[in-house]
């Protein structure tokens, strides 16, 4: 059965491909797992505040979605008035929105973490999230509204959340040449730092986003956050400001990408199940 083709970012997935994803996703646990890495859940929604805390407005005024109230003693009125079924929700029923679409998973781990004091070591979590973007176009299962992001994150000293990144790296090189993907890594641009700031300006010296890229298509990435994180949510390692790292997976791009190599999705969720 094809995917549900809209041009909203809306799309379904079937069974088989459900599968596919919970398959997938069940191999980023077990990696998860063996780097000892506990699985959190988040709330879907974020306030908008603790976003602001990360200058998300400022950095990505395009991506950004709310999610608002309805007055209902304005509704009844404004629909009075409107075509049904409403295409569009008057603005004029809304109240100011205090919680957002997070377009990342791991910004709730940050959060969660705000004002800890961890061992020196650090510590890993990983968690999976409903995302969402507000892009100038949607295609597929490719690129989304609203998608599922699992994440492996570390919070920890300098050393140690680069050292996350060189292993999640090794770790998604040799699944993809297990699943017979052509991969290659891109540097990309770092989505959490002002291009205008000193940090930005750093990521020519050391990469902060690299990108893994099959057919075209970002399927994962890595990136590195300095102690940006740190610094903002107050949480220190090892006597220091924390550094952070995530490994990010986009399940419904590797739904996608899986069922393209092997010319089926019931044929990928064969291979991806029969991964050791």
């Amino acid at each position: 059965m094809l995917t549900t083709v809209t041009s909203n970012g809306l799309e379904v997935l079937d069974g088989t491909q459900l599968r596919l994803l919970r398959a997938i996703d069940s191999v980023f646990l077990r990696l998860a797992g063996d780097w000892e890495a506990p699985e959190f859940r988040f709330p879907f929604l974020m306030r908008c505040q603790d976003l602001d805390t990360f200058d998300y407005y400022a950095n990505f005024p395009h991506l950004g979605l709310a999610a608002t109230r309805l007055n209902p003693e304005r509704l009844g009125a404004a629909l009075g008035e409107t075509a049904r079924p409403v295409e569009q929700m008057p603005t004029t029923v809304m109240e100011p929105a205090a919680f957002a679409l997070p377009s990342a998973a791991c910004y709730s781990v940050y959060l969660d973490l705000r004002g800890s004091r961890l061992p020196d070591e650090g510590v890993l979590r990983t968690t999976v999230g409903t995302c969402f973007r507000n892009e100038d176009h949607y295609r597929g299962l490719q690129r989304l509204l609203g998608f599922s992001m699992r994440e492996i994150v570390c919070v920890g000293p300098e050393e140690t959340a680069k050292n996350h990144l060189i292993r999640a790296k090794e770790a998604v090189q040799s699944l993809c040449a297990e699943l017979g993907l052509d991969l290659r890594l891109e540097v990309a641009t770092d989505p959490f730092f002002d291009k205008n700031s000193g940090k930005a300006k750093m990521q020519r010296l050391f990469p902060v986003k690299e990108e893994f890229v099959v057919g075209g298509l970002a399927i994962g990435s890595v990136n590195y956050h300095r102690n940006f994180f740190g610094e903002r949510c107050d949480i220190q390692a090892g006597g220091d400001t924390a550094h952070t790292s995530c490994l990010a997976f986009g399940l419904e791009r590797w739904v996608h990408t899986l069922t393209e190599r092997f010319g089926s999705t019931a044929a990928a969720v064969s291979a991806v199940e029969s991964l050791t």
